[in-house]
């Protein structure tokens, strides 16, 4: 997974905002062999296909007027779901209380993966309590984080 750069993110808000929803993140995956540009969105109202259908023209006009992505790459664009991918502090601390998948660039402690309840995000750290463990993680070492949806 591709780090979410600025410019690309500045780009994609213009057009999600523009219509009146929230840009919960942007992702460039370039695993399997093609770039894939998803796209997360939300609403108060929740979000339809008919949204995301009407978020993915706006934003594929701006794209190719900035052209902030070289080459070829598929658009997606959807709800963040119920396993909602976090991407900035303000997730992490909107979301205290609630149990966390996260991927880690590095191992820390041995670990690259783990599973917790999000304790706290202060200043850049995000605090995991995984079964009594607590976990101090940097933003910046997360490559990939998900709500864990509960039964």
């Amino acid at each position: 997974m591709a780090s979410r750069p600025n410019r690309l993110n500045e780009v994609v808000a213009s057009g999600v905002e523009a219509l009146g929803y929230e840009l919960v993140g942007v992702e460039l995956d370039s695993g399997g062999g093609r770039r894939v540009l998803r796209i997360y969105i939300d609403h108060p109202d929740g979000i339809t296909l008919e949204d995301c259908e009407r978020v993915s023209h706006q934003v594929s006009g701006v794209l190719d007027v900035e052209d902030p992505i070289q080459g070829n790459y598929l658009l997606e664009v959807s709800s963040p779901g119920v396993e909602r991918p976090l991407f900035e502090a303000g997730h992490y601390e909107r979301f205290i209380g609630a149990r966390v998948r996260v991927k880690l660039h590095d191992p820390l402690n041995g670990r690259r993966k783990l599973k917790g309840l999000i304790v706290a995000c202060d200043q850049g750290v995000v605090t995991l309590d995984e079964d009594g463990e607590r976990w101090e993680i940097p933003l910046a070492d997360i490559s990939r984080a998900n709500l864990i949806a509960e039964a």
